[in-house]
């Protein structure tokens, strides 16, 4: 393109001094080519042999750091958007896990509430049928306990009513030695309960 530009502006400042001279007007206005044809045509070349060496040493090259730096920008908007496709998938990725995080962590939180509840139960129940089988062997071993002093005073009982029998048929008691005698059994009964 910038070749066909040089050749078309090349043509027309050819075209230019013939159309002056066509004029041919010495009072016409002052133009690059007005005057020798030899200068122009010497301006002429070193013209094109500008453009060429310019063309080949200076505009190639910034041509081709410009088609560079344009293909640089084209990759860097390419990988710039997959790099944000993939940061935004990436960002969906974590919004999904970060959702069912929560999720499980709820369906966790709930569950040990449950099992929380169950073994609360559990313990309850545990330690009221060991109160209770504590309870029963209380009372068991009271009631035994019970029987045994019932036993012991009948036993004691018996003694002691053999003793005064004892003691009243190998004397002959007044009635004064039967209420102390009474009285002394009675202390030894209340004594042996303590």
């Amino acid at each position: 393109m910038i070749q066909r530009l040089f050749t078309f502006a090349l043509v027309l400042l050819a075209a230019v001094p013939a159309a002056a001279q066509e004029h041919g007007g010495e009072g016409e206005a002052l133009t690059p080519f007005a005057g020798n044809v030899g200068n122009a045509l010497w301006t002429l070349i070193i013209f094109l042999i500008v453009v060429v060496v310019l063309g080949k040493f200076a505009w190639g090259p910034i041509l081709s750091l410009l088609k560079e730096r344009e293909d640089f920008i084209h990759r860097s908007l390419t990988e710039a958007k997959r790099d944000r496709e993939e940061a935004e998938a990436r960002a969906r990725e974590y919004a999904v896990r970060l959702q069912t995080a929560h999720a499980e962590a709820a369906a966790l939180l709930e569950e040990a509430r449950r099992d929380s509840a169950r073994l609360r139960d559990e313990l309850r129940q545990k330690a009221k049928s060991e109160a209770e089988t504590m309870i029963q062997t209380a009372e068991r071993q009271i009631a035994l306990q019970t029987q045994r002093a019932m036993q012991d005073i009948r036993r004691e009982t018996v003694d002691l009513s053999v003793a005064i029998a004892s003691k009243i048929i190998q004397r002959n008691l007044s009635k004064e030695d039967n209420e102390r005698l009474i009285d002394e059994a009675l202390r030894q009964v209340e004594a042996r309960s303590h």
